[in-house]
């Protein structure tokens, strides 16, 4: 039998997606080492990061996780992760084929959903400072440090020191970052001037706003204005390898037009986006070509509010077509649309089998983690299958006891 030698193997495996590669592994040992070899992991990586190839979309409903590929939608994945607690489980980011998931401020993990692989975060507790009574807002981000080759994740908590004063100032904070290669949690202690000032103002986060949005080595947050206390909306970005915060500049119409615009910010194409929502109507959305210079946002495309929605309160853009004449949307974080760049008009992205409402992230095929993962969560996923196959049996054999009893079986005196 001829042997295909192994470039040609590592060429031909570099185009498949991930999960297919996972299965691959058992083909021989040479595969195996191959596909687990962290140069074939970071070369895998960077050709779906090039080519677009194999993107998926992450489905998150009321109580599970799907996936779907973005190239065939008619099979629809459910996704089994540990993180499971009978309770909604947070995805709060995306990056490389990671996921951030979240149950808790001290339960957090990075998964994988096309290796099924998973990094359970060591709890690092809410410290509730001197004086304060409750925690406020979370802010969570996940992303990749590509300075110093590290995935982190951070970790802000505002704290209110009287429930009912919604109007005062002076709120505590903590700001925590967790290395991947560390596996330890660090607390960020200094914190310029003019970020405390921001950061001290408490703000109404809507959904997502306390989501991280990864560009530039940074993770990025939108603090929107709030009437009666602060009169302007602000990007604050936290850089990856510095660890330190700064602030985003808005382009120059937007910074000096209507402060009344609601603002998010999202990333298409690698670049940060900011969509600015006017009452509801229609959205514009602006990208920054070049990372943190102010004179190179553009504003790229409009949306109008579909006719078919009651409200258009929250939309952000997830990927180029791969002939780039359309972008997908998520709109209201219950469904997904088409926007054509040149008529711009809007079709409804349908998958089958998908529950009616979900919000979605766009997460690419991916090695990272690589196939072996937590093993203490893979012991424990193997016990407890073990458990439940032993159990089955056991209920299997006693049913056929019972009914070989109840079958004509007589005792004779």
């Amino acid at each position: 039998m001829t042997t295909v030698p192994m470039d040609i193997v590592n060429d031909l495996f570099l185009r498949l997606p991930a999960k297919s590669l996972v299965r691959f592994r058992a083909l021989s040992k040479p595969c195996y080492h191959l596909i687990n070899s962290p140069d074939f992991i970071s070369s895998h990586l960077s050709r779906v990061l090039q080519t677009n190839d194999h993107l998926m979309i992450l489905l998150r409903g009321a109580l599970h996780l799907y996936t779907v590929d973005l190239d065939s939608l008619d099979t629809v994945s459910d996704v089994e992760h540990p993180m499971k607690r009978g309770g909604p489980t947070e995805v709060f980011g995306s990056c490389n084929g990671l996921i951030g998931l979240s149950n808790s401020p001290t339960d957090l993990a990075i998964f994988n959903p096309s290796t099924r692989q998973i990094h359970r975060l060591p709890p690092s507790p809410v410290d509730l400072p001197e004086g304060s009574s409750t925690r406020g807002y979370v802010f969570y981000g996940l992303g990749y440090d590509s300075v110093n080759d590290d995935y982190k994740v951070v970790r802000m908590v505002q704290f209110k020191r009287d429930p009912d004063d919604e109007l005062g100032c002076s709120f505590p904070y903590e700001v925590k970052v967790f290395s991947f290669k560390m596996n330890s949690w660090k607390r960020i202690e200094s914190v310029l001037p003019p970020i405390q000032l921001l950061f001290y103002f408490y703000y109404h986060l809507l959904y997502r706003r306390g989501y991280g949005v990864l560009a530039g080595n940074s993770l990025h947050w939108v603090l929107p204005r709030r009437p009666g206390l602060i009169a302007f909306n602000i990007i604050v970005r936290f850089d990856l390898a510095l660890e330190v915060f700064d602030i985003v500049r808005f382009p120059e119409p937007i910074a000096n037009g209507d402060v009344d615009i609601q603002m998010d910010i999202g990333v298409l194409d690698g670049c940060l986006c900011l969509m600015c929502n006017y009452d509801q109507k229609y959205v514009d959305v602006w990208m920054m070509k070049e990372y943190n210079v102010r004179g190179s946002w553009c504003k790229v495309f409009t949306v109008q509010k579909p006719k078919s929605a009651k409200m258009f309160a929250f939309m952000r853009p997830l990927v180029y077509s791969k002939d780039r004449d359309k972008v997908l949307l998520e709109i209201n974080n219950t469904k997904l649309v088409w926007f054509d760049l040149e008529t711009r008009k809007l079709s409804t992205l349908r998958i089958k089998d998908c529950p009616s409402s979900y919000s979605a992230e766009l997460v690419v095929s991916s090695l990272v983690l690589g196939c072996k993962g937590d093993l203490d969560n893979i012991k424990h996923r193997k016990e407890q299958r073990d458990k439940e196959a032993r159990e089955s049996k056991m209920l299997q054999n006693s049913k056929k006891r019972d009914d070989f009893l109840s079958k004509g079986f007589k005792l004779v005196l």
